[in-house]
């Protein structure tokens, strides 16, 4: 998607119209529509206010992602309390199948013990709490699948 998508997604997302954008940056309605067909683009400077006015950065504006934005407010608006009522395992289930069925494969008894004195590791050397441990030794998992 080019800038133009990105521009025309965030406005929605905003609820804003077009001649609302246009009252607020000084330009025409049919200067906002050309940024968002991709006729032309944006200066910097009206790029900025653009992003401040749709709440992102400009990074996050010229990558603007309706779904990924939804999914973030969703995750910063779920208290600890309902986190915790969440069974995550069966609701990740539901994309990953190898969740639900796992633990009948697995020996997970081979590999707790291992893990545990990973998690010791990280609580010992860098101070962290059981939950921050837990968290980074999860990110270095990811980080390790992700290389070739």
């Amino acid at each position: 998607m080019g800038l133009g998508g990105s521009l025309f997604k965030a406005r929605k997302k905003s609820g804003l119209s077009q001649e609302a954008v246009a009252e607020k940056l000084g330009v025409s309605r049919q200067t906002i529509s050309k940024w968002e067909l991709d006729e032309t683009l944006p200066d910097i400077c009206q790029s900025k206010k653009l992003a401040v006015l749709y709440g992102l950065s400009l990074d996050e504006l010229i990558d603007f992602n309706v779904e990924q934005k939804e999914i973030e407010a969703i995750i910063e608006k779920t208290s600890e309390e309902t986190q915790k009522n969440i069974d995550w395992n069966k609701v990740w289930a539901k994309k990953y199948p190898v969740l639900a069925s796992y633990q009948q494969q697995v020996r997970v008894e081979d590999y707790g013990p291992k893990l545990k004195e990973m998690l010791a590791q990280l609580q010992r050397e860098y101070g962290y709490g059981r939950q921050d441990a837990c968290l980074v030794l999860k990110d270095i998992l990811a980080r390790v699948w992700r290389e070739p």
